[in-house]
């Protein structure tokens, strides 16, 4: 018999200047891969070299921060993780870590982007049944808003609902691979159906559009990854033409700001019906350029691609990124070791009723 195979190692690359940016922006990063279902913490190890952190939680998508911590998608869950560490607080180099503190059983929503509103409600792309959604102590989820085209709230990913863009503390722009209202009805629609719609207006605002996600708003414009094309850029406010900034080598999902950067998720295209016969494959021969897995950091003063990193080996697919400002090595608790019995937080007293 032959022997039997050894899982696929990770390596990880970066430019020469991407550790010194991040100790010059004084942030570190926290992405998703569902491929392999791991939530990785990127940071800076004392002596300046990377560091990588990374936990199991099973088809983990969607990341966005809290004033303390973050949300985290799963399969099948919606975490909340808080901080416990206090200001200056250090173990073992790290300076902030993460609990799973809150969990909301949803059931297999396909969950992508999520946001937290000006109320601090979370919103999220429930994907599978096409609408905005946020949590129920009682339910899966509650129904916030459908897109225009949608005829009926049903459990049949008819638009494949993806990215939430917010402004001024709303939901305001979502992005569709497609304007379907049949079930999987998007699918036919991959190469030039894509669509932003304005959830306000409850209009589609830009269209032709090849895969779009991760919709943000940002410096006054409203910026997209056209995915199927492999093109970074924004939508003009009054054709709802998209207008190219950058070209990314691979298929991209995951979009993040800070000041003048935008840190990009890339992933390599799977081969199979979905992502074949894309206009990015055209895109990628053109440049004489394969496909990359990781992160790209893109200065929004030149459009240049100023930084990256790379993933080669067990990981070839993100879903999202979301940067860690004021915080230089992160770590989290997950539930496949005994550490999270061990670790216990105590709040403030309080007094019960009447006393």
């Amino acid at each position: 018999m032959p022997p039997p195979q050894s899982a696929p190692s990770l390596e990880i690359s970066t430019s020469r200047q991407f550790l010194s940016w991040l100790d010059e922006q004084k942030i570190s990063l926290a992405l998703t891969t569902y491929q392999i279902g791991k939530l990785f913490l990127l940071g800076l190890k004392q002596n300046g070299e990377l560091s990588v952190f990374e936990r199991t939680f099973n088809r983990c998508m969607g990341l966005c921060p809290t004033a303390n911590g973050f949300y985290l998608s799963s399969l099948y869950q919606l975490w909340r993780f808080e901080n416990l560490f206090t200001n200056g607080e250090l173990q073992d180099g790290y300076d902030r870590l993460y609990v799973p503190q809150v969990g909301h059983t949803t059931g297999d929503l396909d969950i992508h982007d999520m946001a937290v509103d000006g109320t601090g409600r979370l919103v999220f792309v429930n994907t599978l049944f096409g609408c905005l959604a946020t949590l129920s102590e009682t339910h899966s989820f509650v129904p916030l808003w459908q897109p225009p085209f949608s005829r009926k709230l049903a459990a049949e990913d008819r638009c494949h609902l993806n990215g939430l863009a917010m402004r001024d503390g709303q939901p305001a722009y979502v992005t569709a691979v497609g304007a379907s209202d049949v079930a999987d009805g998007w699918r036919d629609h991959r190469v030039d159906g894509g669509v932003v719609v304005d959830v306000h207006a409850n209009e589609i605002i830009a269209s032709g559009l090849s895969m779009p996600h991760s919709p943000r708003w940002h410096q006054g414009k409203l910026w997209l990854l056209n995915s199927g094309t492999g093109e970074f850029g924004h939508i003009e406010p009054d054709s709802g033409r998209f207008v190219p900034v950058t070209f990314c080598a691979g298929y991209m999902r995951g979009l993040y700001f800070h000041g003048d950067f935008a840190v990009i998720g890339l992933s390599q295209p799977r081969h199979n019906k979905t992502f074949s016969g894309l206009p990015l494959d055209e895109m990628l021969k053109a440049r004489k350029a394969e496909p990359r897995c990781g992160l790209q950091v893109i200065d929004l003063r030149s459009g240049d691609a100023v930084h990256w990193l790379r993933f080669e080996g067990a990981v070839d697919e993100l879903y999202d990124v979301i940067t860690l400002p004021g915080i230089r090595r992160p770590m989290a608790l997950g539930f496949k070791t005994d550490e999270i019995r061990r670790v216990i937080s105590v709040g403030e007293p309080a007094l019960l009723g009447g006393a």
